[in-house]
């Protein structure tokens, strides 16, 4: 599947921002689709996932109550809803495909198909 991540930007702390990850060539609801975020300076973290029935979501403890993921499969595109953003949030964000599961993995060498990656800076 191919991916093809938007939305990122410049806010304000406080502020929100939507993110998209657009897939094509395969349906989403064939694979468990995750959003990483890497900081500079600093390795690839896991952010948040969704399993491919969508049942269960799975967070970082540094976004839980703040972010929420969401996909669609009718549009073949997943989200991340972020808000109360933190300066230490400003990072390029990516959104990434992985083999169908009944649980989240949060471990990046699972997934296999990445998107671009979209840049979300959060000023103080």
């Amino acid at each position: 599947v191919q991916l093809q991540a938007s939305g990122g930007g410049l806010v304000q702390a406080g502020g929100s921002l939507k993110l998209s990850c657009a897939g094509s060539g395969h349906t989403f609801t064939d694979y468990n689709m995750a959003w990483f975020r890497q900081a500079p300076g600093k390795d690839r973290e896991f952010v948040a996932g969704i399993t491919w029935s969508g049942r269960t979501k799975s967070y970082t403890d540094s976004v839980k109550g703040r972010f929420t993921i969401s996909k669609d499969d009718v549009k073949n595109t997943v989200y991340l809803q972020m808000s109360t953003l933190k300066a230490e949030d400003t990072a390029i964000y990516y959104c990434a495909a992985a083999r169908y599961a009944a649980t989240v993995v949060r471990t990046s060498d699972e997934y296999y198909s990445w998107g671009q990656g979209t840049l979300v800076t959060v000023s103080s």
